[in-house]
């Protein structure tokens, strides 16, 4: 902008800023656009740095935190959910690390622009800082729009691997990942998922040894139970939390036991 020490306007302002953001929705969307020069991200910082410190009438600050957030939930709604809902299964889970990575980018980029907002009018009036209202938008209007999608895919692929099928392990770790980073240091969204997969693997687990019982012999069932306790421990050290792995043994031990006692004791 020229001259950015003049009053500006905020119409004359938040379009100079608007331009930036749809420059870096383009960058992430791998449309044809030049990298941010140094130049041009401190002419950013400067321009949202002058809305703010104008004096009354023509301090910004507010309307520019307002509108820091409705860009996080535009690119939201109008391009990140459709992608997402548009694809299920693996498809899915792929979009969704890809949309994660990109959005955590967007956040680092717009919460430096932004940065002198949170430095005095949010500590001031104790706001949200600005990086955690992007994640936390993404956390409303993404994961607990698909989280039940994403839930469902995880287990599927869980189960395929337990028949035997190779799957994409680090794909997997990359969506466990997404549930313990959604939490921004609060293992609740994690514990959702794995809740859920525990309960699908103990209904795995007492219908696999109920065919078990039926046609193998008290040595052939424990060599059985026992590959299937080494498979899970791999699991965990795969791609599961550590957290997991006492619950997911001791259920699948329970499970597997239950069945062995009713025949074999």
């Amino acid at each position: 902008m020229n001259n950015p020490r003049n009053t500006i306007q905020f119409d004359e302002g938040w379009n100079f800023v608007q331009k930036a953001i749809t420059k870096l929705t383009n960058i992430l969307e791998g449309l044809p656009e030049p990298q941010f020069t140094t130049q041009e991200n401190m002419m950013i910082y400067e321009t949202i740095y002058n809305m703010c410190t104008q004096k009354p009438p023509y301090d910004h600050t507010a309307r520019l935190y307002e509108k820091y957030q409705e860009s996080y939930v535009e690119y939201i709604l109008t391009t990140v959910l459709p992608s997402l809902n548009e694809k299920n299964g693996e498809l899915m889970l792929r979009e969704l690390v890809i949309r994660w990575s990109n959005h955590k980018i967007m956040v680092d980029c717009l919460s430096k622009f932004f940065h002198y907002i949170d430095r005095y009018y949010v500590v001031r009036l104790y706001l949200i800082p600005c990086k955690e209202v992007g994640l936390l938008t993404f956390r409303d209007l993404v994961y607990y729009k698909i989280k039940g999608k994403v839930r469902d895919a995880v287990i599927c692929l869980i189960n395929r691997e337990r028949e035997g099928e190779q799957i994409d392990r680090v794909l997997l770790k990359n969506v466990l990942d997404f549930f313990v980073e959604i939490g921004m240091g609060e293992m609740d969204y994690y514990e959702d998922f794995e809740e859920a997969m525990i309960n699908d693997a103990a209904a795995y687990y007492s219908q696999k040894a109920s065919i078990w019982v039926l046609d193998s012999s008290c040595y052939d069932y424990m060599l059985k139970a026992h590959e299937c306790f080494r498979q899970e421990k791999d699991r965990v050290s795969c791609y599961l939390h550590p957290s997991t792995e006492t619950k997911l043994l001791k259920v699948r031990l329970k499970r597997l036991m239950v069945q062995f006692y009713a025949k074999f004791s």
